[in-house]
């Protein structure tokens, strides 16, 4: 699959969200949620026979929520969704280092190599990083206007994630290991 259409498929749904939103209103904008994800899961499986990990998460708490959320009518449960996401991401990085499992390296290993104590040490600020978005995310939600809101999930949830991995470069470079493979002659 090529990287654009990888990327349309993860970040299109949110997109959508948000340009639905702006359009007519959020309960319109979390019904072409859920239908986009499901969308784009369906794309993804057609084209490779699988389906990413994180497209599966996302539909698995996108759909209960947005169908809550329609459901009973209460924009409660689309917007504490990202809350309770971000919340788990801390405990399940946090719990698997309390069990010697560092996630992150499972995730991301394959791109970069490091230590185990440099995993554990991106694992830790990660776990921060995800607690700090639920705090903000509740913050948004429960004091600002639902606009500001939707802007948030849509622009500034993925800009400060984006900021967050970036300002960890320097970490993973200052602690990457040099493979053992030399290259072929």
């Amino acid at each position: 699959m090529s990287s654009r259409l990888k990327m349309a498929l993860d970040f299109g749904p949110l997109l959508l969200f948000g340009a639905v939103y702006a359009a007519f209103d959020l309960y319109v904008a979390t019904a072409a949620l859920i239908v986009a994800v499901l969308t784009a899961i369906v794309i993804e499986y057609a084209i490779v026979r699988k389906v990413s990990p994180m497209l599966l998460i996302t539909a698995g708490f996108v759909v209960p929520f947005g169908g809550l959320t329609l459901w009973l009518s209460s924009d409660i449960f689309i917007k504490m969704k990202p809350t309770i996401l971000y919340a788990i991401f801390a405990a399940v990085l946090a719990g698997g280092l309390s069990y010697d499992r560092i996630f992150l390296k499972v995730m991301l290993g394959p791109v970069f190599q490091l230590s185990n104590e440099a995993w554990r040490v991106l694992t830790r600020r990660y776990c921060v990083f995800f607690l700090v978005m639920a705090a903000l995310n509740l913050i948004v939600w429960r004091n600002f206007s639902e606009s500001t809101w939707v802007a948030f999930k849509v622009f500034g949830a993925f800009g400060l994630t984006l900021l967050f991995s970036l300002a960890q470069a320097p970490f993973i470079a200052r602690h990457q290991i040099e493979s053992d493979k030399s290259p072929p002659v």
